[in-house]
């Protein structure tokens, strides 16, 4: 008996001993096709072929083609485990011709592989046809299929179409009779939807191309496309009616029975199935690169697994099972599909995390659905807004609670679901424009509600292809751009990067798959819509771009290349500050642009030339051991526990890619003595240390109160500057006739002369204002018994006051002093009043009345030293008069 992985070998052999070329399976994520979120067919990847895009060196193909269907129109989700044949992964056979072999050739192939390599009864097989396809009738006949075993069927079942317009053809459909012990009848039957005859193949004839008006015309290039499901030739060949009666299925069932100690074929058996099915449209998946996670793809993904990971609890699993199944999956597909081996480590930790997580929570919600159900008439269904609760506050999507109540013979009043939903995101709405947020930002909630979250591909690729959901520009949606304006275009995938967590946003181009001369110059890429929506930024330099549009999206990778350059030095910079001058020192923000990288940290003092040539080495020291770049998602509580450094006042979700760079020379600073830095990081990064290149400090300044700034350059930039350096260090010598030795003690007291020499004019400035002398003019008198010094200065700067305003007072012994320097146009101000009098006349009121006049705003200090500035010194008479109505109270 043939395991399934023989007849995956003999279907794939026969079709290159018959000039096919063998084309591996492409991944779950479709490149070519936006409009799917899965792939879900064989013939998805050869879709440009098919249509003429693209052309390869072959004109047939044949694959085993990995699929989902678990999202969107596609759902075989709540089927899956109750029935013989429904999976939300399956491998898809096919064979392919792209304008080779037609009708003629495709139905002997199929006819002689099923009959000949596989050995199946020739008896038990029909076909159908459509109706008018009477070439495919004639060739069935020449095969040797009698004629009252080939039906003639005028319905869609026999008629394929990539979709409204577009190429499309007749079907032909092998089927196999399992005998009449099992109800139901042929194809195009009343009883055609029994079990007794099962379709195990399907030939799409693609001849020809409809047009909008509903007319056809036979297209240039005739093509075939076929599938069928290895799971159910499978069962077939292995003498069962049952996909799940399988040796692979076997095994996993087995697997599954052997780490819960639950019977595999008893009454829990439906459990072993869907935990079975379920492992390996999850472990695919995560092997393809989708994580869990509450959006898109990354949200089917995780109501697989919590779907799965409740029929294990069903089981009485105590503990997480489904990364212990993974070993044995590999083990059954790792040889077909390699990439399940290389990813097994992954899988197995982000299973073993979302289980863990969700067993967490399942058995509190699983109480509030019992204290519902407990106060509901007998099969009454579970009100929406219980529902709603399940879903929001422990994380059960709606056919989980479903699936639950199924058990139960109860439904879910899913009306009542909607309105708390559409309620939720009411709010999110309100909350938004709450924060201070631009008011058309709420047309970004708009877009998500109709077209969903945007899939960011960039981890992995720098192009792809898109369809364009949505249009905006001035705050409104609209349905297209035209040549020379500008606005924001949302994708449903997209590789550009969105500004966040420092790493600015991609730039590059969009163009229009349908006329490539039609481009988007991409200025910008954001995230909206709390980080849901990436939108890119563009100008439409020629041409148009539509809503519904099918289009090329492209990163600047040069430009790229450099961020990621910098953002992962980034990470090298902070632990090597960290070791330099301790733990304490946390990021407080950062900037990862192309021409350079910024980051804030934690840290009282300015750092020394010897801290940061130390720093600087350290850097560079782990850059030169290229060592490897990885990352892992786990939750941030998890991460943290690792000792992952966080962003600072960063907002994370439930799972966070954390970013670890390691040390090839055994001298890590981790407790494995092998990882450097580890930090959580949802941006790009360089696949190796040494992809950074250089790295040359430019210096360290103050940010804020307790937060230095460092600004450095990597790669190009750094090699450039190191240059320029260079170059005025040679030209320094030749200036100061010092040899390169001298230069620094030379150039210290070159600055210390020069600071004394600007102090010096800085205390004759203060001696010639305090004397009158200059353009200075004094104003002394008494309001309200307060002695008030005005003084409008010219020739002084701001910095110069508060030192005139203290000499002022201790002049006065008690009084108030106001002084303005017209600084080229613009006004500094400051006040001062004498301690005796600070609990009557405040130089805060003072500043801030004498500033309006100037034309600024605000102003402060304390109440006996304060200060200010205006754009406008021409009205300084002006702000004296108000800042003496302020002491005439």
């Amino acid at each position: 008996m043939p395991s399934l992985n023989d007849i995956r070998s003999t279907f794939l052999n026969y079709f290159a001993k018959n000039g096919h070329e063998v084309v591996d399976s492409s991944p779950l994520v479709p490149r070519n096709d936006p409009t799917l979120m899965f792939v879900n067919s064989g013939m998805v990847q050869f879709k440009n072929l098919f249509t003429g895009v693209e052309h390869r060196d072959y004109q047939r193909a044949t694959t085993s083609q990995k699929c989902v269907r678990a999202g969107g129109k596609h759902n075989d989700l709540d089927n899956v485990g109750y029935t013989a044949r429904h999976h939300t992964f399956f491998e898809m056979l096919g064979n392919f011709s792209f304008g080779d072999y037609f009708k003629d050739e495709a139905i002997p192939f199929a006819w002689d592989l099923i009959t000949k390599e596989f050995g199946i009864d020739k008896s038990r097989l029909l076909a159908t046809v459509y109706h008018t396809d009477d070439e495919a009738f004639e060739i069935w006949k020449k095969v040797g299929v009698p004629e009252d075993r080939i039906i003639r069927i005028g319905t869609s079942d026999n008629f394929w179409q990539m979709g409204p317009t577009g190429p499309c053809g007749p079907c032909t459909e092998i089927f196999y009779d399992h005998g009449d012990h099992i109800w139901g009848g042929p194809p195009g039957s009343p009883e055609e939807d029994g079990d007794r005859f099962i379709e195990i193949w399907n030939i799409v004839f693609m001849q020809n191309e409809q047009f909008e008006d509903g007319s056809m015309k036979a297209l240039d290039m005739q093509s075939i496309d076929t599938g069928m499901g290895l799971e159910r030739i499978g069962a077939l060949l292995q003498g069962s009616h049952d996909n799940y009666d399988t040796d692979l299925f076997k095994a996993l069932i087995e697997a599954s029975a052997d780490v819960t100690n639950v019977d595999p074929y008893g009454d829990k058996n439906v459990h072993h199935r869907v935990i079975a099915d379920h492992l390996r449209s999850t472990s695919f998946l995560i092997a393809d690169g989708v994580m869990p996670s509450n959006d898109g793809r990354g949200y089917v993904l995780r109501r697989i697994m919590r779907r799965a990971m409740r029929h294990a609890h069903l089981l009485g699993a105590k503990d997480p099972v489904m990364y212990r199944l993974v070993p044995q999956l590999v083990q059954q597909m790792g040889a077909a599909y390699p990439e399940l081996g290389r990813a097994q480590s992954l899988i197995e930790e982000t299973l073993q995390l979302e289980e863990t997580r969700f067993k967490q929570t399942l058995d509190r919600g699983l109480k509030l659905l019992d204290d519902e159900l407990d106060g509901l008439a007998d099969g009454a269904p579970l009100p929406g807004g219980a529902a709603f609760k399940l879903y929001d506050t422990y994380g059960f999507p709606l056919d989980l609670t479903q699936d639950a109540l199924r058990e139960k013979g109860r439904e879910v009043d899913t009306e009542g679901f909607d309105t708390a939903m559409d309620e939720q995101k009411a709010k999110a709405r309100a909350a938004w424009s709450g924060s201070g947020e631009a008011a058309d930002n709420a047309v970004w909630f708009d877009v998500l509600d109709a077209d969903g979250a945007t899939d960011f591909l960039g981890y992995d690729t720098e192009k792809a292809e898109g369809q364009v959901v949505a249009l905006i520009a001035d705050g409104q949606q609209v349905d297209a751009l035209t040549e020379g304006t500008s606005g924001w275009v949302v994708v449903n995938q997209s590789p550009f990067y969105g500004e966040s967590g420092g790493q600015i946003g991609d730039t590059g181009v969009i163009r229009r798959l349908e006329n490539r001369d039609d481009v988007a110059l991409v200025e910008d890429t954001r995230k909206f819509a709390d980080g849901k929506i990436y939108a890119h930024k563009v100008l439409i330099e020629r041409g148009t771009l539509a809503k519904g549009e099918p289009v090329e999206l492209e990163v600047d990778h040069s430009r790229r290349t450099a961020i990621r350059a910098n953002h992962s030095a980034t990470h090298l910079l902070h632990e090597a500050l960290r070791q330099a001058l301790g733990d304490h020192v946390a990021q407080r923000g950062s900037l990862n642009a192309a021409d350079r990288l910024r980051f804030d940290f934690s840290h009282a003092k300015a750092l020394t030339a010897e801290e940061l040539a130390s720093v600087e080495a350290e850097v560079n020291d782990y850059i030169r051991q290229n060592a490897p770049v990885d990352t892992r998602i786990m939750t941030p509580d998890d991460a943290r526990e690792l000792g992952a450094q966080a962003l600072f006042g960063e907002k994370y979700g439930d799972e966070v890619r954390v970013v670890s760079m390691c040390t090839q020379s055994g001298s890590g600073k981790g407790s494995d003595g092998v990882t450097y830095s580890l930090e959580l990081c949802g941006g790009t990064h360089v696949k190796r240390t040494g992809d950074i290149g250089e790295f040359v400090l430019l210096g360290d300044s103050a940010s804020s109160a307790g937060v230095r700034r460092i600004e450095a350059l990597t790669g190009v930039g750094a090699n450039e500057y190191v240059s320029k350096m260079r170059n005025v260090l040679n030209a320094l010598q030749l200036e100061l006739k010092a040899a390169p030795e001298e230069l620094v003690d030379r150039i210290k007291s070159d600055q210390t002369k020069l600071r004394e020499l600007n102090n010096e004019v800085a205390q004759l400035r203060r001696d010639l204002a305090m004397a009158g002398g200059g353009s200075a003019t004094v104003d002394v008198h008494e309001i309200n018994g307060v002695q008030l010094v005005a003084q409008v200065l010219s020739g002084v700067t701001g910095k110069d006051l508060p030192a005139l305003i203290d000499e002022h007072k201790a002049r006065l012994g008690s009084g108030a002093v106001l002084l303005i320097a017209d600084t080229g146009g613009k006004a500094a101000v400051a006040a001062g009043v004498t301690a005796d009098l600070t609990n009557k006349v405040s130089a805060v009121d003072l500043v801030k009345a004498a500033v309006v006049e100037l034309g600024g705003k605000g102003g402060g200090g304390r109440p006996d030293m304060a200060q200010g500035g205006g754009k406008d010194a021409a009205n300084a008479e002006a702000a004296i008069k108000a800042a003496e109505a302020v002491l005439e109270g």
